[in-house]
C-alpha cells in the first residue's frame, strides 16, 4: 500500500487549521458591544487599521476567524493560555495576510518544531474562511 502523503510534505507541515464565519455573526455582536468586542478581538496595530477603514464588521469577522484557524492549527483553541492579542495578522502592501505570533502562541508553534505561520482568507456572500497553515 502506498502512502498517502509525501513524508518530505508531512515533516514541513506541525498544524492545519481552519474556520467559517458568518459576518452577520459580528455584525451583530458588534451592535451590541461596539467597540469592546473588538479590541477583545484586535491587537492595537489591527484595531488602527480597523478604525481607519471606518470600523467595518467584515475586517473585525476575518481577524477572528483568522485567529480561530490559527489556533486550531496550534491545536490549542483560544484558551490554554493562546488569546486573541497572541496572534496579529496584518496585510503585505500587496494586500496578503502577514501573521505574527507572540506568547504562549509563539511558544506553543516552537514546541510544534514550526517556525511559520500562514494565512489564507476568503470572503463571498457574507462568509469569511480562513485557512491556516504552520510550517517548520
Amino acid at each position: 500500500m502506498q502512502p498517502l502523503f509525501d513524508s518530505a510534505l508531512d515533516a514541513a507541515v506541525v498544524g492545519v487549521g481552519t474556520d467559517i464565519l458568518a459576518v452577520a455573526r459580528i455584525e451583530a455582536v458588534l451592535a451590541r458591544t461596539g467597540e469592546r468586542f473588538a479590541r477583545r478581538i484586535l491587537t492595537p496595530a489591527e484595531l488602527q487599521l480597523w478604525q481607519a477603514r471606518g470600523c467595518p464588521a467584515n475586517f473585525v469577522a476575518k481577524q477572528f476567524a483568522a485567529k480561530e484557524a490559527l489556533a486550531k492549527a496550534l491545536g490549542t483553541g483560544i484558551g490554554a493560555g493562546v488569546s486573541f492579542q497572541q496572534m496579529e495578522v496584518l496585510r503585505s502592501a500587496a494586500g496578503a495576510p502577514l501573521v505574527t505570533l507572540s506568547g504562549a502562541a509563539a511558544d506553543h508553534l516552537q514546541r510544534l518544531g514550526g517556525r511559520q505561520a500562514l494565512i489564507s482568507l476568503s470572503d463571498d456572500q457574507g462568509l469569511i474562511l480562513a485557512f491556516a497553515v504552520l510550517s517548520r
